[in-house]
C-alpha cells in the first residue's frame, strides 16, 4: 500500500498572502503547475491558491470583441469598466483570492483515501502536514502516477 509520504512533492512552492496574484499567475505558467499553498511568515500553512481560483475571480471579467488577421488579435474596443477589473484583479493579492483551511493530509495518509478527499472535496491539490509545517505536497498527476505503479487492489 501506498502512503502520502511516498507519493508527494517535497520540493514545495510556497506564496505568502501578500504575493500579487500578477507574480502567482507568471510562477504558475512557468513551472507549469496548477496551485500552491499559501503560508504566513511562521511557514504555516494559512491556505491553498489554484489555478481554479483565479478563473472563479475572472469568471465576471468581459473579454472585448477582437478580429484576427494573420494571427495577430486586434481588440475593437475594451469597455473602460472591463479596464478596472482588470486591473483589480491584477493587483489583488493571493490572500484575497486562496481557499482558506485547506483540505489537508498526513505523511501516513493512504493514497486511497488521498483519491477519495480529492474527488469528494473537488481539489486538485492537497499539502501533506507533519506537525502544523508543509513537509509535501501531493497533485493529482501524483497520484495517477502512483495508480500506474501500484498493482490493482
Amino acid at each position: 500500500m501506498l502512503y502520502a509520504r511516498d507519493i508527494m512533492t517535497t520540493e514545495v512552492l510556497t506564496v505568502s498572502p501578500e504575493t500579487s496574484i500578477a507574480d502567482l499567475s507568471k510562477t504558475l505558467e512557468n513551472r507549469q503547475i496548477g496551485g500552491v499553498p499559501v503560508v504566513d511568515q511562521d511557514g504555516r500553512l494559512v491556505g491553498v491558491i489554484t489555478q481554479s481560483d483565479l478563473l472563479e475571480r475572472a469568471r465576471d471579467l468581459e473579454m472585448p470583441p477582437a478580429i484576427n488577421i494573420l494571427d495577430f488579435h486586434f481588440y475593437l474596443q475594451i469597455p473602460s469598466h472591463s479596464i478596472r477589473k482588470i486591473e483589480k484583479m491584477l493587483g489583488t493579492s493571493v490572500g484575497d483570492c486562496m481557499t482558506a483551511d485547506p483540505v489537508t493530509v498526513a505523511p501516513d495518509t493512504p493514497v486511497s483515501q488521498i483519491a477519495a478527499l480529492m474527488a469528494k472535496q473537488k481539489v486538485h491539490t492537497i499539502p501533506v502536514l507533519k506537525g502544523g509545517k508543509i513537509v509535501g505536497v501531493i497533485g493529482k498527476m501524483d497520484l495517477v502516477r502512483a495508480m500506474a505503479q501500484e498493482p490493482g487492489e
